[in-house]
């Protein structure tokens, strides 16, 4: 019998590593999805790669040009604070937040998962993004499934995949 499967996004960082590897842990064979947005490092990409590759899960990269949209300092030409100034001491949204990315590659992941057949959608928002970012709050991802329920066949059959936050609470 075969495993449930899982869509995992996958940016290569610890966050998502960690979530692969719970889905992993959860019993899901994972697929995992990453994303070339314009943005101005490529080093995630490639540790992607290379960490879905370790888990032995299929990786899937798409192409999404949100430098085209701008307003961000992963994808435009203004400079990116180092060592966590970005976050500053206010609930300011950061010079790093591009916009609507998470609802993007949600909407990218959970079209993946009802092509798929994934039973679960993984995704590595944490307590420390939420302060900043408007896209990684527990509200937006539990909007988010209600609302792509409402989108998708699957959803509308009652059988949209769950929406997993293992690390929501974490700092």
């Amino acid at each position: 019998m075969s495993k449930p499967r899982a869509v995992v996004l996958l940016s290569g960082g610890l966050d998502s590593a960690t979530c692969l590897a719970i889905a992993r842990e959860r019993g899901f064979d994972p697929i995992a999805i990453s994303f070339n947005y314009g943005q101005r490092h490529k080093s995630e990409l490639l540790a992607a790669k290379k960490l879905a590759g370790l888990a032995g899960a299929a990786h899937e990269v798409i192409a999404v040009d949100l430098a085209a949209i701008g307003g961000s300092a992963l994808t435009a030409d203004i400079a990116v604070p180092k060592g966590g100034a970005h976050l500053g001491a206010a609930p300011a949204i950061p010079v790093t937040y591009v916009p609507v990315r998470n609802l993007i590659f949600l909407s990218l992941a959970y079209a993946l998962a009802e092509a798929r057949g994934a039973q679960a959608l993984f995704i590595g928002v944490n307590a420390v993004d939420y302060s900043g970012y408007p896209d990684c709050r527990p509200d937006f991802i539990e909007a988010f499934a209600k609302t792509a329920a409402l989108a998708s066949k699957i959803g509308r059959e009652g059988r949209s995949p769950e929406i997993i936050a293992p690390l929501v609470t974490f700092s």
